[in-house]
């Protein structure tokens, strides 16, 4: 098994320094990445979150919400779609037999409905309550237009499982092998989840929205940029609950360092140390 990250569409929110605290200045736009993970298996492929996607690139006004467009203006290059850096890598896209989703916020799912082969799985929670479209953010968050293989969707309840280093309801999926397992994480939405990942006797683990940026983990002094953590606080569906999984991270990297690497789907310092190159620059431009 072997594991590629992809940054799939950086996204420019205002505020500057105070996003990302490293832009120089606070009426620049910060930079945030979309942390997703290719995962190559020995007949398929399997991508975890997708990104934004080919589609979302070429119409962002009919696909994506005003608000949002504005709020955090993503970055739209086409190379940088999931798709196109599969393709960079030299697999086929069409290999990507499974795509597994943190949650179904449009810069996690917009890369959907290029893979319109995959299997793709999430919570039940998840879909049912992007479906119901309570509210008028999640009607900015949760986008339909992004949903055209949804006939290929396969949910699962958020509260049947078994345990994983002490997160409960923790699931495998059908047919991926049983290293790769989806963790509850429930707050940002109310189906989101994390997705670890077994190479050898280590873990990777994405939190997905779990968490913003990378000095939330830390175990003694905790610490989020001022903008994320309105932005945490603006998205959350149960603040509850992604106050107490933050917590329940930051004990699980405490005690297991040494055999799990934990990261978000946003920020550029995990993404860039994990394969060492920028957040700037597609996967296969360094694979040498």
């Amino acid at each position: 098994m072997h594991i590629h990250h992809l940054n799939c569409i950086s996204t420019c929110p205002l505020g500057g320094k105070l996003m990302d605290d490293r832009t120089e200045s606070l009426i620049r736009r910060g930079h945030l990445v979309c942390h997703c993970l290719l995962v190559e298996l020995n007949d398929s492929l399997v991508l975890i979150d997708t990104g934004l996607g080919l589609q979302d690139v070429a119409n962002p006004q009919t696909r994506l919400s005003r608000f949002f467009l504005t709020l955090i203006r993503p970055e739209f290059r086409e190379e940088m779609t999931a798709v196109r850096q599969v393709q960079r890598l030299g697999f086929d896209p069409r290999d990507v037999h499974h795509i597994i989703l943190t949650h179904l916020d449009f810069d996690h799912a917009g890369g959907l409905d290029d893979f319109p082969n995959a299997q793709v799985h999430m919570l039940q929670s998840e879909r049912d309550d992007a479906f119901a479209q309570r509210s008028w953010l999640d009607r900015q968050r949760f986008r339909p237009q992004q949903w055209s293989t949804r006939g290929n969707w396969h949910v699962y309840p958020s509260a049947q499982g078994e345990t994983w280093f002490g997160f409960d309801s923790v699931r495998d999926l059908e047919g991926i092998p049983p290293e790769i397992l989806m963790v509850p994480l429930l707050g940002h939405t109310l189906g989101h989840t994390g997705i670890a990942v077994k190479i050898g006797d280590q873990w990777l683990f994405h939190t997905g929205d779990a968490y913003f940026f990378y000095k939330e983990m830390d175990f003694s002094q905790p610490w989020c940029t001022p903008g994320l953590r309105f932005y945490q606080w603006m998205m959350e569906k149960n603040r509850q609950s992604r106050l107490q999984n933050q917590m329940r991270l930051r004990q699980l990297r405490h005690d297991q360092n040494d055999r799990i690497t934990i990261f978000c789907g946003h920020d550029v310092v995990e993404f860039e140390r994990l394969p060492g190159r920028s957040a700037e620059v597609p996967a296969e431009q360094l694979m040498l």
